[in-house]
């Protein structure tokens, strides 16, 4: 596999990562994720990061 490919394959893991961090807190708060705008712009620039 080319470098770049397993680069881009591991950003997506660490974001997919870092997003379920986020939700440890407050998986079954869904109320309390919409609310927490720091959650929700790191979680959204995670997914940015992953397109």
């Amino acid at each position: 596999m080319q470098d770049d490919i397993k680069t881009w394959l591991k950003d997506i893991l660490n974001s997919i990562m870092e997003i379920d961090g986020f939700m440890i807190d407050i998986e079954s708060y869904f109320d309390l994720y919409l609310i927490d705008v720091r959650t929700k712009r790191a979680a959204e620039r995670n997914i940015e990061i992953m397109g």
